[in-house]
């Protein structure tokens, strides 16, 4: 691939939904916690100015549609959209995309389709011999009488993100304790309901670059609640109050070697494109265990998991943005089985 292909000059569209006119139509700010903030949108275009490129901010879906159908056109389109309604709202964006023929950064439609649903995921992912705990869905408006699985349990939406529903009582201990966080979660989450065993171990979450073989993990960062509710729980709350709660330490001891294997067996295995931040937790043994994986990891300039990591692994804000694209147009360009590594700058 000539080397003009991941530097020339392009028209960058950005795809995103922010927070503000959402939570002007009346939603909480923990329904609107995927969506981004203005100042996530600035930076990137900043970043991807500073590369040359020219930078038109579009919006969600619905922006997009009208754009496509005024006639404009993008050399790629550098997508964060996550969608509000249906349960593939992560794939609408780039399932348009894909049939205009417009090149887009980060995972195509099937992948967002199917990380988005935690059981789905993790049903995939044990088949291919992927290490993640037993688990049961509560699909209907109340828990199963029996539940086949031993306290104490973690019970969690299954199709949301950003921590959604996660808090200090996701950790059950008894039957009553778990009808009453289901009854709690329902008034306001009519999907799915995931519940898995506890796993009292550390926490980590992996962040991985590239596509395909050319994958790599960024790094590994240990999330680590500075209360014992945070150690439990690492939710919507803990991550909005971050800098009060949390303490996230770059990890590269035999611990983050495993959970940074099992990531990135996670990352080829789905399918996920350019980058996915992976979550991982050990199990009483001390073993790592698949939480799930987000392929449009957060990219808040200060706040976001991946920004964090890629900061302790001495990799400016900029130094992330170019890598997630020169990841795009690699394989984008690239010839049938050819295989090009992606670096940092």
């Amino acid at each position: 691939m000539r080397e003009d292909c991941l530097h020339r000059s392009m028209r960058i569209g950005l795809t995103y939904d922010l927070r503000e006119p959402y939570l002007e139509s009346g939603l909480s700010e923990e329904e609107t916690a995927e969506f981004d903030r203005p100042e996530t949108i600035d930076a990137i275009a900043e970043a991807l100015s500073a590369l040359g490129h020219t930078i038109c901010p579009i919006g969600g879906i619905r922006e997009l549609v009208r754009a496509l159908g005024g006639g404009a056109s993008f050399d790629l389109v550098f997508n964060l959209a996550e969608g509000l309604r249906g349960t593939a709202r992560e794939s609408q964006v780039p399932a348009l995309l894909d049939a205009f023929g417009i090149p887009y950064t980060f995972s195509g439609p099937l992948t967002l389709a199917m990380a988005l649903h935690k059981s789905v995921t993790k049903t995939i992912l044990g088949d291919l011999g992927v290490t993640t705990a037993p688990f049961i869905v509560i699909r209907e408006q109340a828990a199963p009488i029996a539940i086949p699985i031993g306290y104490p349990l973690f019970v969690k939406p299954d199709a949301e993100g950003s921590g959604m529903g996660i808090d200090e009582e996701s950790r059950v201990a008894d039957r009553g304790e778990l009808d009453r966080l289901v009854s709690r979660l329902r008034t306001w989450y009519a999907g799915p309901i995931l519940v898995e065993p506890y796993l009292p171990g550390a926490e980590f979450t992996v962040g991985i670059l590239g596509s395909g073989q050319a994958a790599y993990p960024l790094g590994v960062l240990e999330i680590k609640g500075r209360t014992s509710e945070d150690q439990a729980a690492y939710g919507y709350r803990a991550k909005e109050e971050y800098d009060l709660r949390i303490d996230y330490l770059l990890a590269e001891d035999e611990r983050a070697t495993q959970a940074s294997d099992l990531a990135l067996r996670a990352h080829r295995a789905l399918n996920c494109l350019d980058a996915s931040r992976v979550d991982i937790r050990l199990d009483r043994e001390g073993q790592p265990s698949f939480l799930e994986i987000n392929p449009l990891a957060g990219l808040h300039p200060v706040r976001s998991d991946l920004v964090i990591l890629a900061r302790a692994r001495g990799w400016s804000y900029a130094d992330l943005i170019r890598a997630i694209v020169e990841s795009a147009l690699a394989r984008i360009h690239r010839a049938p089985n050819e295989a090009l590594p992606v670096q940092p700058a």
